[in-house]
């Protein structure tokens, strides 16, 4: 769409997709954009402990939380937008009996980018 994208992430792992791959522009390690009294929230789960320096924390007296996203209003304006752009995201469709081992590989980091649970074509016991 012709913007300037940025990737953040904790870490460097995946710069060489995110700059090669998946087009961005740049790409910088999260907590070190965050100025005096910044505020990183987190909005998605993660499976793996976070890492940082802590002084980088404490002196630059910055605060990590979280928070669930949006309303289902806002959820919908996201779909649609992405619907009138044809913009989609990288998902791995797996059905239901694959849960375990889909959370086994969220656990290992196995996963780009997001799992989506197939119910409806899944062979339920009910």
């Amino acid at each position: 769409m012709g913007h300037h994208v940025t990737v953040i992430s904790s870490s460097d792992k995946k710069k060489v997709e995110a700059l090669e791959h998946l087009g961005a522009d740049e790409y910088l390690p999260y907590l070190s954009l965050l100025k005096l009294d910044g505020k990183l929230i987190l909005t998605g789960v993660i499976n793996t402990p976070l890492q940082f320096v802590s002084p980088m924390i404490m002196l630059g007296r910055k605060a990590i939380t979280g928070s669930f996203i949006g309303s289902m209003k806002e959820t919908e304006e996201m779909l649609n937008f992405c619907k009138e752009k044809n913009l989609s995201s990288m998902i791995e469709v797996v059905k239901m009996d694959y849960v375990n081992t889909a959370m086994e590989r969220l656990e290992k980091n196995d996963v780009r980018y997001r799992f989506v649970v197939d119910v409806a074509g899944s062979k339920l016991d009910l």
